[in-house]
């Protein structure tokens, strides 16, 4: 179980370090080089170690360069292109939506089953989302559509391209034996390679769009091992212990992290309508997650995993 606190602790720093390495470089070229330096690592030792772990199908590849796209360039380039202007504790407060989007779209595309429950526990907790999103709006400096700002609707694009990219990686791993490990290598590394040349064509290369080389190495290093390194692996070997919907509702407590690092690292403040936010998406959570232990879905998970 302390494992999977750990993992959102992980989830939870990498908002404070992204917002301390933007300080040193530009966005996409941050997000490319530690994507395609990460996915090329863990590529050659996989190479090394096994190469037939890389004899895949045609439906395999599909399911990889899905989450490459999706869940590796689309989520991080968006990502932070909002961190810029958003506070490093309203970004991860905005994340907490992606539990109800990956449930939306694991019904769209795995075709799970969805009660009139879980379709209530899924309608509040987007409802959580409003309070959030207008907390401390940049609307005035940016622009945007209605009552959003652009920097929060295209954090909401990084959320619900992140929540397809994991899904497409779940059904990649468990319905096409292929390695985890190889799986989040490509995509990263496919990921990484089409993010550095979008940096190219948008960011100044001059030799290359870095402000800061001491800072964008160490807050780089940071990133490479946090999230690229310990969190997807710890997340992708988690979910075959947990059940999502149960990894969903302990990933309530990056918030909480989220916070307590902004304010230590960052002095950020925490206002309240997050904090109502927060409250609503967990009645949301509770609905859908009680519903998830009714039709036994986690249960059939522990009874696998003590067996």
């Amino acid at each position: 179980m302390y494992l999977v606190f750990a993992l959102y602790a992980l989830f939870a720093s990498v908002f404070t370090i992204g917002k301390v390495a933007l300080a040193s470089a530009s966005p996409f070229f941050i997000v490319g080089s530690r994507m395609a330096l990460a996915g090329s690592a863990m590529v050659i030792f996989q190479l090394i170690k096994d190469k037939k772990a890389f004899k895949m199908t045609f439906q395999s590849w599909v399911s990889v360069c899905l989450f490459a796209l999706l869940g590796i360039y689309i989520t991080n380039v968006c990502e932070f292109w909002s961190l810029q202007f958003l506070t490093s504790s309203k970004t991860c407060f905005l994340y907490s939506a992606i539990p109800f989007v990956s449930a939306f779209f694991s019904y769209l595309i795995l075709k799970e089953t969805m009660t009139r429950k879980k379709w209530w526990g899924l309608c509040i907790g987007l409802v959580g989302i409003i309070p959030i999103m207008l907390s401390g709006s940049s609307l005035s400096q940016l622009g945007g559509l209605f009552i959003f700002s652009w920097p929060e609707i295209v954090m909401m694009i990084a959320i619900i391209t992140s929540a397809l990219g994991w899904i497409y990686l779940r059904k990649t791993v468990a319905h096409e034996t292929i390695n985890l490990f190889v799986a989040n290598g490509l995509g990263m590394l496919i990921g990484g390679i089409v993010t550095l040349g979008h940096s190219y064509f948008v960011e100044v290369w001059s030799p290359v769009p870095v402000m800061n080389w001491a800072g964008f190495i160490k807050s780089g290093i940071a990133l490479l091992i946090v999230s690229n390194l310990l969190a997807y692996n710890l997340y992708g070997f988690l979910l075959k212990r947990y059940s999502a919907t149960f990894m969903s509702f302990a990933g309530l407590s990056t918030p909480f992290f989220a916070s307590l690092f902004g304010w230590v690292f960052l002095r950020e403040v925490v206002p309240w309508p997050l904090w109502v936010g927060l409250g609503i998406l967990s009645i949301g959570l509770v609905l859908f997650h009680q519903e998830e232990i009714k039709s036994k879905g986690f249960a059939v998970r522990v009874a696998e995993k003590t067996t």
